[in-house]
């Protein structure tokens, strides 16, 4: 066979990165200490960018160049949590796994890894029940209340379980937080009273429920290096969301200065110059439109969330990155980088704005994680004979949900309850 030469033609299509946009994606990933700690460092650097004015910042951020904003916000919690559970005397294994738990913690005090990830970064030497137990009655006790939680509910019920109140007045609210048949709170407390309980008793309860901090990694030892980016406030049911812009560095171009050299560079071009004009340019287009994007998301998150800034703390929407990037017309990695190190200020103190994104498990309904566990527990305890995980998987698809045999299966071991064989 005769081998020969042949040119040809291929048209493809690929995405480049050029050096200022892959400049722009870094700097929204930035958190807002991040950025304006960028800002100073390019206004000392820049001789182009001027700062407007900079008021005394209510909030008391370090200036050191070489401050580390991920090990500042969560440092002392670490440290404390640490310290107690060197003081519990625990036996190696189990303090082992808490020290694990506690590395998995982000910096509101949430749990972001599954069990399964807890026993892959450990070896897989302990298994669910080991690692789940000690979450339990170990992480959940320690302070600040609410430390290791899973989700919003479960962040109130540690908090619950640890108040000197009344047992009754506890029994209620857990009774509360683990209904699955509305999260109305006026549907409950109504439900509530007309099976027996006190009209006084159940508002107590509610009201000790609103009254838990939903961060509590966030505010222990009031942190002075988290910093929202957004403030909501609710009035008369409305809810407002305003970007918190004061404190943070306002600059814009020394035109001044620009004007002085223009005709001296058209005379004799400068590149270094001439770059330093197009970065202080890029800078300043690049902060509002960083500002006006996490505004933009922030604004519909909270929409999406209303009623759980408002009187219902038992109602949060599922919603995913997809959603948003759909609805915004934007990439979902792009909302990734906007949620990252990014918080908000609102009536329940400072969150992390990721944490009010909580992902449907089913395509066809919204359904929450712990919604689904709700559901499976429901349907496992008023069973009249075993049922196989196949069979809830039947049961729920009737009323519209679309799950597989396998979720069933991974959500009822999160429950911590045996197969159909050994129930």
């Amino acid at each position: 066979m005769a081998i020969s030469l042949i040119k040809e033609f291929k048209q493809k299509q690929k995405v480049s990165l050029t050096p200022l946009l892959k400049k722009s994606i870094d700097l929204l990933q930035l958190s807002r200490y991040e950025l304006i700690q960028k800002i100073e460092s390019e206004i000392e650097e820049n001789p182009f960018i001027e700062k407007e004015e900079l008021e005394d910042l209510d909030y008391k951020i370090s200036t050191s160049e070489d401050f580390d904003f991920e090990i500042a916000a969560s440092e002392n919690l670490r440290d404390s949590l640490i310290k107690q559970i060197t003081d519990l005397r625990l036996d190696k294994d189990t303090s082992l796994i808490a020290l694990t738990i506690v590395d998995s913690l982000d910096e509101s005090g949430q749990l972001i890894d599954e069990i399964d990830d807890l026993r892959s970064l450990m070896n897989f030497e302990f298994n669910f029940n080991e690692i789940e137990n000690t979450l339990l009655e170990v992480i959940h006790k320690l302070e600040p209340s609410g430390i290791g939680y899973r989700s919003f509910k479960e962040c109130i019920k540690i908090q619950i379980t640890n108040k000197r109140l009344p047992q009754k007045i506890k029994d209620i609210a857990e009774d509360i937080l683990i209904q699955s048949k509305s999260d109305d709170i006026d549907v409950i407390r109504k439900d509530l009273v007309s099976k027996g309980s006190k009209t006084d008793d159940v508002d107590k309860a509610i009201n000790e429920i609103k009254s838990c901090d939903l961060s509590p990694g966030l505010n222990f030892e009031q942190t002075n290096f988290v910093i929202p980016d957004i403030k909501i406030r609710l009035e008369n049911n409305e809810l407002y969301t305003d970007f918190v812009a004061d404190n943070f560095p306002k600059i814009k171009i020394d035109e001044n200065l620009l004007h002085s050299l223009r005709n001296e560079l058209k005379k004799n071009p400068n590149k270094e110059l001439a770059e330093k004009i197009q970065d202080a340019k890029w800078l300043i287009s690049s902060v509002k439109k960083r500002n006006d994007t996490i505004f933009k998301v922030g604004e519909l998150i909270c929409k999406k969330q209303i009623s759980f800034f408002g009187e219902n703390p038992l109602k949060i929407n599922p919603l995913s990155n997809k959603e948003l990037a759909e609805e915004l017309n934007l990439h979902p990695s792009t909302i990734s980088r906007i949620l990252r190190s990014k918080y908000i200020d609102t009536p329940k103190g400072i969150m992390l704005l990721k944490s009010l994104l909580v992902s449907s498990v089913s395509r066809t309904r919204s359904v929450t994680p712990l919604q689904l566990m709700q559901l499976i527990k429901n349907i496992i305890n008023e069973e009249r004979s075993p049922k196989s995980d196949n069979k809830i998987a039947v049961e729920l698809n009737k009323r519209g949900f679309n799950l597989a045999r396998r979720t069933i299966t991974k959500y009822r071991k999160k429950l911590n309850l045996p197969s159909s064989r050994d129930r």
